[in-house]
């Protein structure tokens, strides 16, 4: 029970990555909102936590649009009272040769993925800065490596990264700390384009050490470690879980 007693907002909750933090969450005492905009899954989630004993509530929410954020934080507030760790896991990838890369694709990826995690970490930190708190998001690989086609979505991730350090210093001063989680190749939905791809496949599982892909709930480790007082002295790095990929 390392977050008893806590109150964690988790994005993109609803499936994937999100949820298994949610559900670890939940299962180390926290009571957990999952904010995501599938409005219905992020219910089923929910209820699949409080169903096996836990607290959770399910907020729908556009996280890439101020409004939305103020709303999902003014419903945690009005609910569990705090905000004690903010996970922003929500993201989307979009695959385009870069000399055909949509420009309206790029700024919604950038809106989604690196603008979501300023609104949301601004609008909870500001109800962190009595009590102190833990802001965590998800960055990637590929904020360290690039890949062919996937411009907006490295971008996004790097970005994500170097947003994490300039938090860290202006928000250390309300004992408010901010890392990243930089998951390997996972087994989730949005990684489906690249699995089912034989030679895709083939060439991550060879820059892996250990061999395999992960499961979802292999980052909980790391999530539950940066929201809780065991990491009371981390602040402003990344911590890969990747499976050995970046050891090449």
């Amino acid at each position: 029970m390392r977050l008893k007693d806590k109150v964690a907002i988790v994005t993109g909750a609803a499936q994937g990555n999100g949820k298994a933090i949610a559900v670890a969450y939940a299962r180390e005492g926290a009571s957990v909102v999952i904010a995501d905009l599938k409005a219905e899954k992020a219910e089923q989630t929910a209820a699949e936590i409080v169903a096996s004993g836990g607290r959770a509530i399910a907020v729908s929410v556009d996280v890439s649009k101020r409004d939305q954020v103020e709303q999902m934080v003014s419903r945690t507030m009005a609910e569990y009272g705090q905000i004690d760790v903010l996970m922003n896991n929500a993201g989307i990838v979009q695959s385009h040769r870069f000399l055909e890369y949509p420009e309206d694709e790029f700024d919604r990826i950038l809106d989604i993925n690196l603008k979501s995690v300023f609104l949301c970490s601004q609008a909870a930190a500001r109800h962190m800065t009595e009590r102190g708190g833990s802001i965590i998001s998800i960055t990637s690989l590929q904020a360290e490596r690039g890949l062919p086609r996937l411009a907006g979505y490295c971008a996004a991730k790097a970005g994500i990264a170097q947003l994490t350090k300039v938090m860290a210093i202006d928000l250390g001063r309300y004992k408010i700390r901010v890392n990243c989680i930089g998951p390997g190749s996972m087994i989730t939905e949005m990684s489906v384009p690249f699995r089912s791809s034989e030679k895709i496949s083939s060439q991550i599982l060879q820059r892996i050490p250990l061999g395999r892909m992960a499961q979802p709930e292999e980052l909980a480790g790391a999530a539950i470690y940066l929201a809780c007082e065991e990491s009371s002295f981390v602040t402003g790095t990344t911590i890969f879980v990747d499976g050995g990929y970046l050891c090449w």
